[in-house]
């Protein structure tokens, strides 16, 4: 295999990546806060993850991949103003403001989520944790640096002051007079915090948090912790410091992970992370994904059009993780068509057999320079089109390259799934989601009357055509 290069953000420019161990690489990703359910704009994050995930394999490491779900602490601003998001939630869905609601909320949008991770074929996650089981940790990492000298306590909060820590900016590149503080009139500014950009690492049950649902006690009163420490601590607990890769959307260079960083390296002293990998955005034309501005497409609105998942996959695959992705429905069109002819083609091919070298070269090339999924993709259209090649070899390379593309072409020649039965099945996994169980089992009715079964796996849902 070739060396692999990795573009990190920390440094930016490409570098040749190894683990920091042996063969195995711990992998971090920042995962859902579970208050709603996941965009495509998300998915396109853990899209391109996966593919890091499986590349990572590919080249024949072992990799542990953490993710965290966030189920407190995010506030609707990334910069510690607003309200709990999750408590936002309660009130969207006229739920009762205790904790037994705020874990229902959680519980049922972390399965939907599953839900979306396996209809992409996204590999799922070694382990999960949530933030809310990770609390004693957290407050033991924010004592570390109270005692320390880099975090201080106000009558609101306990922040990180980021005056004490030389490089804050290393990763962002912003300024620090730059960061200033929100102005809208539901957000309280705290009049002793010392710098604008400092940030909350506790925040106490007083001002506009004193009514907040979920709490837990330390050493500064009653209160919840803060978005970025949750995630240091996560990943302190399940892999360690330092570790290979940590991984999110452009979205968290400027404030989440360069917040994180400096939590790391405050407790451990130095570097806590080799490589930071962030994916670019999905657009709708011109305008931003964002549930809070409420221009959000599901996986749900695919189906509902007739689209197999994975035409959504296909379309990440083919611009590199790195550029923004416009999102059109003529595109996703074109990705549900090419999906399909590649299915055909490898239909086509006959069983596998010995594999064809160079192509498989020229794959592992495009992958090892920053992952140019879209360069590979090419790769795999040259070898279907090339007469000289035995069908044979052909399909065992593309099988080959499905370990990256996650398209099911080993599955090639399966019976297609009707639009509408996939629709139903959709349906369904939206009512066990929501633990609506005499919706599901009538969903799955219909979709016998169709001629269809569904067996429910680890992996999700599995349809297949009703023997006789």
């Amino acid at each position: 295999m070739p060396a692999l290069r990795l573009y990190n953000t920390l440094t930016r420019r490409k570098e040749e990546f190894g683990p920091l161990q042996g063969n195995r690489v711990r992998l971090y990703t920042c995962g859902p806060t579970v208050y709603d359910f996941a965009h495509i704009g998300n998915l396109r994050t853990y899209v391109f993850e996966d593919v890091l995930r499986r590349t990572l394999e590919y080249f024949g490491w072992s990799v542990k991949h953490v993710m965290n779900i966030t189920d407190v602490g995010h506030l609707v601003s990334d910069a510690d103003t607003g309200e709990d998001k999750m408590q936002k939630a309660l009130v969207r869905e006229g739920l009762p403001r205790v904790v037994e609601s705020l874990r229902r909320l959680a519980d049922r949008y972390t399965v939907a989520f599953l839900g979306d991770l396996d209809a992409l074929h996204i590999l799922r996650p070694h382990v999960m944790p949530k933030a809310t089981d990770h609390v004693p940790q957290m407050v033991a990492m924010i004592e570390e640096m109270v005692v320390k000298g880099f975090a201080y306590e106000t009558p609101l909060a306990v922040y990180f002051d980021v005056g004490k820590f030389s490089t804050y900016t290393v990763l962002s590149r912003q300024p620090l007079q730059q960061k200033v503080v929100g102005a809208r009139d539901d957000v309280e500014v705290d009049p002793a915090k010392r710098h604008p950009a400092d940030f909350a690492l506790w925040f106490k049950l007083a001002g506009k948090n004193r009514t907040h649902v979920m709490h837990w006690p330390s050493p500064w009163g009653e209160g919840f912790p803060g978005w970025h420490i949750e995630c240091s601590a996560m990943s302190l607990a399940h892999l360690g410091f330092p570790f290979d890769i940590h991984c999110g959307g452009e979205d968290h260079i400027g404030v989440h992970h360069t917040n994180e960083i400096a939590q790391n390296e405050v407790v451990f002293g130095r570097r806590s992370v080799q490589f930071w990998l962030h994916g670019a955005f999905l657009d709708l034309g011109k305008i931003k994904m964002a549930k809070s501005a409420g221009t959000f497409l599901r996986i749900s609105d695919l189906t509902e059009r007739g689209y197999d998942p994975l035409a959504f996959r296909y379309l990440c695959l083919n611009t590199h993780y790195r550029q923004k992705l416009n999102f059109t429905w003529e595109a996703v069109a074109g990705a549900a068509q090419a999906v399909r002819n590649l299915r055909r083609a490898v239909v086509d091919l006959g069983p596998p057999q010995i594999g064809c070298a160079g192509y498989e070269e020229r794959f592992a090339d495009a992958l090892s320079d920053d992952l140019n999924v879209p360069k590979a993709l090419g790769v795999a259209w040259e070898l279907v089109a090339d007469p000289e090649m035995p069908g044979q070899a052909k399909r065992q390379s593309l099988e080959k390259f499905d370990q990256i593309f996650g398209l099911g072409l080993a599955e090639a020649g399966a019976p297609e799934i009707p639009a509408e039965v996939r629709k139903l099945v959709s349906e369904r996994e939206r009512a066990r989601a929501g633990k609506d169980w005499r919706r599901a089992d009538q969903l799955r009715d219909q979709v016998a009357g169709l001629g269809f079964t569904i067996e429910d796996t680890s992996a999700g849902p599995k349809v297949s055509p009703r023997t006789p």
